[in-house]
């Protein structure tokens, strides 16, 4: 980086003063002007007058942090100036701030601002006036700009673009083509993958913690392939990257219920790509273990973690953080079920700053006085904990088989799972606009409502009896589940309760149970 520093030629006098001639470009470009050609335009506004030029090159206007720029400035305050000419007002500031103090500086020192091509300086009231809205349409096109190039960086990752950063452990880059523009994705690198596998198939057994998992590493010599040692850290940090991940309809489901903004359809979800997490343009935490608000994309590469363990993992590293929050629409896994004991609509949940915090209330309720509700004030906290123990001792009523695991999923059985993702965005959207609703709607809404739940038993029934051969063999699977509540997702819960229970009705201080079983 150089600065030109050159004066006319003439007798340098101590107590002459001299016009500046001003000129930057932050970045070479053919359509853009030179700094030389910007101090071209200036020579000729000095008419014959002796001046000093300053050039910046390499440096953006949003601020006023430029060697040349301040070695100006210090000779304004020197006294060694009388004038000071641009190209073009951008030349010097893109800030209104910035320019507000500079043109201070310039009104103390009785200096004048001239601009060549916008055709006005301050020695006029016109002059100053026009200034001033120029810099306001100046700044304004900086964070235009700004905000452009943002916009389109978001376009590129939803696309599935790779946008720079450190390569994941477990692949390395390959040229590819997406959309007919040249770009890179990631390919697996089997020595480094099989590493990660183990560590992913260690850390899904809850018997083996971080520690397990490192000094196993370091006692049969498995080392880090790129130099590195083996810490929790990073481990931490690979167990929760979904780039490895097959990622399927279960992989949509687990980021829907923990908040995060899924770019591509729930169809799209088919266990052949990866995903890209991004922080996105909403979210405020930079905690990794909460997923509010991030953006979730599919990408190019193909994972090679399957869906079940990645899940596994990634469920120990929220429980580990106690983070186990559920998407803000899915404020109950009993949402669906709980229906109003005296109009027969459903119970929607409601938030207040209060030590219960959750309450069940009649959607239909204040609507027209058609329902007053259910006669009591139904906490959610203490309904679900009171319908765990309810199907527990609904369960002990069985014969307790030992597990079996899942049979391999069958396409019938993911595309079932992918309606049923479908299904919940439907009642999630509907039961949005209960409170905006009159009572035409409300009827509305609650018959799709229903219509919706008794699809959605009816997918859930589809899926069990293709998983599962045998009665015992489901309940097995649900007595498991239900002694893991703390640890298994909100689909899972909320798939046990779709397996046992038809309605819950609540009126009155009564609770009636129409189960499946």
């Amino acid at each position: 980086m150089w600065a030109a520093y050159a004066l006319c030629f003439c007798r340098k006098d101590k107590n002459m003063m001299y016009d500046a001639l001003y000129g930057r470009q932050s970045i070479e470009k053919k359509d853009s002007i030179s700094v030389e050609s910007q101090l071209e335009y200036c020579r000729y506004e000095t008419h014959g007058d002796p001046y000093i030029e300053y050039a910046d090159r390499g440096f953006s206007g949003k601020n006023t942090n430029r060697p040349d720029f301040e070695r100006m400035m210090n000779d304004i305050r020197a006294g060694k100036i009388k004038r000071v000419i641009v190209y073009k007002l951008d030349r010097i500031s893109r800030s209104i701030l910035d320019f507000a103090n500079m043109m201070e500086t310039f009104q103390e020192y009785n200096v004048e601002f001239v601009s060549s091509t916008e055709k006005f300086d301050t020695s006029t009231p016109i002059g100053r006036a026009m200034l001033n809205i120029c810099i306001v349409f100046a700044q304004l096109e900086r964070e235009t700009i700004q905000k452009r190039v943002t916009d389109a960086y978001y376009a590129r990752n939803k696309r599935g673009f790779y946008m720079g950063g450190r390569i994941p452990y477990g692949y390395r880059l390959k040229s590819t083509v997406i959309d007919n523009i040249r770009t890179s994705m990631y390919e697996e690198v089997p020595e480094e993958s099989e590493q990660l596998k183990l560590i992913y198939s260690m850390y899904a057994d809850p018997s083996n913690s971080l520690g397990d998992i490192i000094r196993y590493l370091n006692k049969h010599g498995i080392k880090h392939l790129r130099g590195s040692s083996w810490n929790s850290a990073r481990l931490s940090d690979m167990l929760r990257n979904p780039v490895y991940v097959e990622a399927d309809i279960d992989v949509y489901n687990f980021f829907k219920s923990q908040g995060a903004n899924v770019y591509n359809p729930a169809s799209d979800f088919t266990g052949y790509n990866a995903c890209y997490l991004y922080k996105g343009t909403v979210s405020t935490t930079r905690k990794q273990c909460d997923l509010t608000d991030k953006e979730i994309v599919l990408a190019p590469h193909r994972g090679f973690i399957s869906s079940s363990t990645w899940l596994a993992c990634r469920i120990r590293c929220l429980s580990n953080r106690q983070s186990t929050k559920t998407c803000k629409p899915k404020n109950s896994w009993l949402t669906g079920k709980v229906k109003c004991g005296n109009c027969g609509y459903a119970l929607v949940i409601r938030k207040a700053k209060t030590k219960w915090g959750r309450y069940f209330v009649c959607s239909q309720g204040g609507h027209d006085g058609n329902c007053k509700g259910t006669g009591c004030t139904v906490y959610a906290d203490v309904l679900e904990e009171y319908m765990l123990n309810a199907i527990r001792d609904k369960l002990s009523e069985f014969k307790k088989l030992s597990d079996e695991k899942e049979n391999q999923s069958t396409p019938k059985v993911s595309k079932n799972k992918i309606r049923l993702a479908q299904i919940d965005e439907e009642i999630g959207d509907l039961l949005s606009k209960v409170g905006s609703a009159n009572s035409i709607l409300m009827k509305y809404i609650n018959d799709k409502v229903s219509e919706l739940d008794a699809e959605r038993q009816t997918l859930q029934e589809e899926i069990v009896s293709l998983t599962c051969s045998k009665t015992e063999s489901k309940m097995g699977q649900i007595t498991d589940h239900v002694k893991k509540w703390q640890d298994i997702s909100f689909e899972d819960k909320q798939a046990v309760v779709d397996a046992l229970i038809k309605v819950i009705k609540v009126a009155n201080g009564n609770i009636e149970i129409t189960w499946k079983i």
